[in-house]
C-alpha cells in the first residue's frame, strides 16, 4: 500500500464524495476510484458506501481513520526533516566557545538560530581557546567562539563577530582618579592577573609590549585560564585584569571595572566564529552568518 493510496482515502472522508476528493487531489475520478479500489483489495474489506449523496466510510474505515491520518502526519513530517537536514535547516550543531561569548554573542546567536532553523538541537560546550582548536581539528565540536587572532591546522573558515577595548578589573579598594579610572603605571605595580599566554599569545603579546613600551615593567603576578578564576584573583588581591568591556555586565564581589586612561594602544579583545570549511555549506556556515544585532 502506497502513501498516496492513504491520502486518497483521507481525502474522500475529509470531502464526503469521490467527485469532491478528485477535484480536491487534482486528479481524475476513474484514478481516484481505481487508487481506493487498490487499498480495499489490498485490506481485504470496504472502505466506502457509494450513493449519489457522495461517499461515507464504512465502520471498517471509521475504525482505522486515526491510525491513517497520524501515519501520514508523521510521514508528512518525517520528509519535512529529512528536506530541513539536506538544506542544513536542522539535525544537531556541536558550538565550543569561550566564557565572553555568554554575554551577549550567544544569546543574539541563539535567538537568530530559533528564527532562522528552528528544529536545529544545539550543543554547547564551554571551552578554552586551545581546547577548541583541538576539538575543530578532531571534530568534537562544529563552530567555535574563539578569541583570535589563534592558529587551528587544516582549512577553515572565520568569521570577527566582535572587537571589544580592554578595561582594567581592580580590586574594589583600588586608588583611581575623580573620573574613576586608573593609568598603566598603577597597574604594572600592582602586577597582572592574566589569562595563560599559552591561550592567548598575540593578546598576551599585547598587553605586555604596550606597557614595556610605557617604559614600566610588565609583571605577570597570576595566571588563570577562566574569566571568573580571573576575577576571583582579582578580588583576592592578586593583581589588576585587563578585560573586555562586556565583563561590566558582571557583579563580583570585591572587583570594580575602569577605563585606563591612558590605554589606547592596549590590543583589542576579539570574539570571532572559526568552523571547518566544506564544499556544501551546512549548519555551521549558517550559524556562523546569522545576524547578530542587537535586537
Amino acid at each position: 500500500m502506497e502513501t498516496r493510496h492513504l491520502r486518497h482515502f483521507l481525502a474522500v472522508v475529509d470531502h464526503g464524495s469521490i467527485s469532491a476528493a478528485s477535484a480536491w487531489l487534482g486528479i481524475a475520478q476513474p484514478a481516484l476510484s481505481q487508487s481506493l479500489a487498490r487499498m480495499e483489495k489490498e485490506l481485504g474489506l470496504r472502505l466506502f458506501e457509494r450513493s449519489r449523496a457522495g461517499a461515507s466510510p464504512t465502520p471498517a474505515a471509521r475504525a482505522i481513520l486515526e491510525d491513517i491520518r497520524v501515519s501520514v502526519a508523521r510521514i508528512d513530517a518525517a520528509a519535512l526533516r529529512a528536506q530541513a537536514i539536506a538544506q542544513g535547516r536542522a539535525g544537531q550543531l556541536t558550538v565550543g566557545l569561550v566564557s565572553s561569548a555568554l554575554f551577549e554573542t550567544l544569546p543574539r546567536a541563539l535567538r537568530a538560530l530559533r528564527r532562522e532553523a528552528p528544529d536545529v538541537r544545539v550543543v554547547l560546550k564551554e571551552m578554552s581557546n586551545v581546547e577548541q582548536a583541538d576539538a575543530l581539528q578532531s571534530g568534537d565540536i562544529d563552530i567555535g567562539l574563539m578569541h583570535t587572532p589563534v592558529a587551528v591546522g587544516g582549512r577553515m573558515r572565520e568569521r570577527l563577530l566582535a572587537r571589544d577595548r580592554l578595561l582594567a578589573a581592580v580590586p574594589d579598594d583600588f586608588v583611581t582618579d575623580a573620573k574613576g579610572q586608573v593609568g598603566l603605571a598603577q597597574i604594572a605595580h600592582a602586577g597582572l592577573v592574566m589569562f595563560p599566554q599559552s591561550h592567548l599569545p598575540v593578546l598576551y603579546a599585547g598587553i605586555m609590549d604596550t606597557i614595556r613600551k610605557a617604559g614600566l615593567d610588565a609583571r605577570v603576578e597570576q595566571e588563570a585560564n577562566r574569566t571568573l578564576t580571573v576575577l576571583a584573583c582579582v578580588a583576592g588581591g592578586c593583581g589588576v585584569a585587563l578585560l573586555p568591556t562586556w565583563i561590566r555586565a558582571l557583579k563580583f564581589s570585591g572587583v570594580k571595572f575602569c577605563d585606563v586612561r591612558d590605554g589606547a594602544a592596549l590590543p583589542s579583545f576579539d570574539l570571532s566564529a572559526i568552523w571547518p570549511a566544506r564544499t556544501q555549506p551546512g549548519l555551521a556556515d549558517i550559524f556562523a552568518n546569522l545576524d547578530l544585532a542587537p535586537l
